[in-house]
């Protein structure tokens, strides 16, 4: 059992409010999955800047002071590239202006131990092992602006109980995906997916379905197709969420085991395991709420 909050803000005059909203909805959640926690949020001031791509590493001690880490980066990358390291409570991210796998390339030479956990010009991704409000208080995301948020709380069932397990999984630039559930023929996926080439970070099912989505979304799919293909070659029981940079997407198994709720209004749309994570967003009692019939897609775009 895991719990799911995501947010879209179709109002910009709600982006400021992002964060609030999201931990709002989040607190709701924490008896779902109280062993660990993520949340990425999209376009945030401070975490990612235009025209720069930003890496989310996991963890805060990389071996190396921040100064060291923008300095050895900053050596690699051409003099205009603007090379910055912060760290935000469990989480160190790498920004430059230059492109996604220059700067991937760049920051495994000067940290080969590395987990990158979140990679694109529009996200920050951040997880930790702990009690989800304590995550969420840590990375400061009450007061996070931004267009787009996902956050996830996780009670391990398939792998153990670690931040590198902890979802979302963002595999591609500006893609996340959580789950709630499982997935019963990951090893046969992921076996088949490393044979074509695909790299893993962790041994954990749900980062199957992210290489999974991501590999059909180069192949050409739309983030639609490639859930409709996830269903025809991943079994279990799930509620997926997929976020990009501009769109959000919901589907259950086919049978809908696990639960999920939609509320959506003109300011925005919500999606949540349970609904008392969403009762008190603004304008609900005017929303359109229902549950997401078994087995299709719903996909939302800025």
């Amino acid at each position: 059992m895991c719990g799911i909050a995501a947010l879209q803000l179709r109002n910009p005059s709600l982006h400021p409010q992002l964060g609030a909203m999201l931990s709002t909805m989040l607190c709701q959640i924490v008896d779902r999955g109280p062993d660990s926690a993520g949340l990425a949020v999209y376009n945030t001031p401070g975490l990612v800047s235009p025209g720069a791509s930003t890496l989310s590493l996991l963890g805060r001690d990389q071996g190396m002071t921040t100064a060291a880490i923008t300095e050895s980066i900053a050596a690699l990358l051409p003099p205009d590239a603007a090379a910055a390291v912060q760290v935000v409570g469990d989480t160190t991210l790498v920004s430059a202006a230059v492109g996604t796998e220059l700067l991937v390339k760049t920051v495994s030479e000067t940290l080969p131990a590395s987990t990158v956990i979140g990679r694109g010009e529009h996200v920050a991704v951040m997880k930790s092992v702990g009690h989800p409000m304590q995550i969420a208080a840590d990375h400061g995301l009450e007061a996070m602006a931004g267009s787009q948020g996902l956050s996830h709380t996780r009670m391990a069932t398939e792998s153990a109980v670690t931040a590198g397990g902890s979802h979302p999984f963002s595999v591609a630039d500006d893609l996340c995906l959580v789950h709630n559930g499982s997935f019963s023929n990951h090893a046969t996926v992921r076996r088949e997916l490393k044979r074509e080439g695909v790299v893993f970070d962790s041994e954990n099912d749900t980062e199957v379905g992210a290489r999974y989505v991501a590999s059909r979304l180069q192949q050409g799919d739309t983030l639609e197709e490639a859930l409709v293909n996830l269903g025809k070659v991943l079994d279990g029981f799930y509620t997926l969420v997929v976020t990009t940079a501009d769109s959000m997407a919901v589907v259950r198994d086919p049978i809908a085991c696990k639960p999920a709720i939609i509320a959506e209004t003109e300011d925005y749309v919500a999606m949540a395991s349970e609904y008392r994570a969403l009762a008190a967003l603004p304008g609900i009692d005017n929303a359109r709420i229902f549950e997401p019939e078994p087995g299709k897609v719903y996909t939302w775009s800025l």
